[in-house]
């Protein structure tokens, strides 16, 4: 009965858990532009899975893009209109964010030879064109996605059109069967 109920605990701990996982250079990256933003006295931008399901998505698509055209990818303020990243629309339907909240979002790729981690921040904190975006009291949500020499930030608002929040139905639908689980447990433990 002990070890049913120690089952049922961590079976709901991965259930309602929603853990992100990043490499150390994502995580040393997040560390620096926090710590940017605390010295323009800016609050620390929080985690956002799907931002994060978005930037790993685009680190995807554009890894084979030699850096001389990064260019072609600069900022990419409104992701729902931007046509400018392939596939834009596909990574976002397959990180399950509605198109609508991410209008006020921006995608910000950078391409540094073996993402080295000082190069790679001081690209985003001392070039005008990412540091603008960083400088902005508007975002408080970010992901951060990499692959081969590329790294992508994708920031959020908290706002509905900034929020990359998937639509009403895919939540309710969510909430329900993690309801209906969690009851099943719980009958299962009283069962036992």
């Amino acid at each position: 009965m002990g070890a049913f109920k120690l089952l049922a605990l961590a079976f709901a701990f991965i259930l309602f858990s929603n853990p992100v996982l990043c490499n150390d250079k994502e995580d040393s990256i997040f560390k620096g532009i926090n710590s940017y933003r605390q010295t323009k006295n800016l609050p620390p931008l929080n985690r956002v899975p799907k931002a994060t399901c978005l930037a790993d998505e685009v680190a995807d698509e554009i890894e084979d893009t030699p850096c001389q055209n990064a260019n072609q990818f600069y900022p990419s303020s409104a992701p729902g209109g931007n046509l400018r990243i392939p596939n834009l629309q596909k990574h976002i339907e397959k990180c399950d964010i509605n198109i609508n909240t991410t209008t006020d979002g921006v995608i910000l790729p950078v391409c540094v030879s073996k993402l080295e981690p000082t190069i790679v921040l001081s690209n985003y904190t001392h070039s005008d064109q990412y540091a603008q975006f960083l400088n902005n009291s508007k975002y408080t949500g970010a992901g951060l996605g990499s692959e081969d020499d590329w790294m992508v930030l994708v920031l959020t608002t908290n706002t509905t059109t900034g929020s990359f929040s998937a639509s009403t139905s895919v939540h309710a639908n969510d909430a329900s069967v993690k309801l209906l689980l969690l009851a099943l447990m719980l009958v299962l433990i009283n069962y036992y």
